[in-house]
């Protein structure tokens, strides 16, 4: 598929629409009526569509009333969208698209989703350039040892150390989406090498940030993980990426390799990253995802002294959820009262 049917916010051209209105968009929102991100959908005036219902729930929606009014379109923003979406996919089949405002869609996948026909849209292109940010700066947490250097200072403490050069060295992305293609620009900025492991890796062949790039298997995993010196994970969660990170996958991986995940964390084995960090081979993790979120108190993460957390975090500027919000508005739902082809499609059974 054509990379121009993906949206970027750096690179992207904005509106790129201009055929006349040829269908009415007829909207049914599982979202919070008090998203504050929203607002401009709730009360916007939306050219050639229109808002049916707002609800987190199946009793905040009146179904004969959605089929009467010939509900086409499904914004879906609620956390726990994954049930009523479920539902109303099945009571209302006039339902022809449905829009997640998050990059991720496994909140709201089911087998009853990824059977449907239904075209579906995420927000891809929206966080990719403020976890780029977090992966260079986990990168250089671990290079610099700003813990060291922050306890130096509260030690009032003068003294020199060696530190590590960015330049040079290895940096593999495992799941080579927007999200992992932006790091890797910033990391091609910093003079790393990039290898990449994807589902089609002959979309890669001829990018010239990525240098390597590898098929998404076993095999490949275990390479890319011998060979990084930093591992970026930028998958999304499926049931084919969940645990992919196991003990067999750290005990492949370089001496003193670094890990980053961005994606989900049910993709990591905890108990087999936490070994890998207590016996020294894995020099440090930077998470800014986990399995159990919030992360319990009990986790034996708190007390690792060679892990960085962050509480999901690192793609929340004060304006994310509004431009994911902005997207829909502006770039898709012109497009689908148009008749044209709409941006950011997903694959509902690969799950992205």
């Amino acid at each position: 598929m054509s990379n121009t049917q993906y949206w970027n916010r750096e690179t992207s051209t904005i509106k790129q629409y201009s055929t006349p209105v040829t269908q009415q968009a007829n909207i049914i929102c599982i979202s919070d009526p008090n998203d504050k991100a929203n607002q401009k959908l709730y009360e916007g005036n939306l050219e050639g569509a229109k808002i049916l219902a707002i609800g987190s729930q199946m009793s905040d929606f009146d179904i004969d009333l959605l089929r009467a009014s010939n509900a086409n379109v499904i914004f879906a923003s609620h956390p726990n969208s994954r049930e009523p979406l479920k539902m109303l996919l099945q009571e209302i089949p006039s339902i022809q698209w449905i829009h997640c405002r998050s990059a991720g869609i496994d909140s709201i996948a089911s087998e009853e989703l990824a059977s449907s026909s239904v075209l579906m849209t995420n927000a891809k292109g929206a966080f990719s350039s403020t976890l780029a940010e977090y992966t260079m700066m986990a990168i250089a947490y671990f290079a610099k040892d700003l813990p060291r250097l922050l306890k130096q200072k509260d030690d009032r403490n003068w003294e020199k150390y060696c530190i590590e050069e960015i330049r040079g060295k290895t940096l593999g992305v495992v799941g080579y989406g927007d999200i992992g293609r932006a790091a890797a620009k910033l990391a091609k900025a910093y003079g790393m090498t990039v290898k990449a492991l994807r589902r089609n890796p002959q979309h890669s062949q001829d990018d010239p940030i990525c240098d390597e790039v590898y098929s998404n298997d076993k095999t490949s995993l275990h390479r890319i993980m011998s060979e990084s010196d930093y591992i970026l994970c930028a998958a999304p969660l499926t049931p084919e990426s969940k645990g992919m990170f196991d003990e067999e996958a750290f005990a492949s991986a370089k001496k003193n390799c670094v890990f980053i995940n961005v994606g989900r964390g049910p993709i990591v084995e905890e108990s087999a990253l936490i070994g890998a960090l207590k016996n020294g081979h894995l020099k440090g993790a930077a998470l800014d995802v986990v399995a159990i979120e919030p992360l319990p108190k009990d986790s034996e993460l708190w007390d690792l002294p060679n892990v960085l957390i962050s509480p999901h975090n690192m793609d929340m500027t004060e304006t994310f959820t509004q431009e994911a919000t902005e997207f829909f508005i502006e770039e898709n739902l012109p497009r689908f009262v148009r008749n044209e082809l709409l941006l950011n499609p997903v694959d509902k059974v690969a799950g992205y």
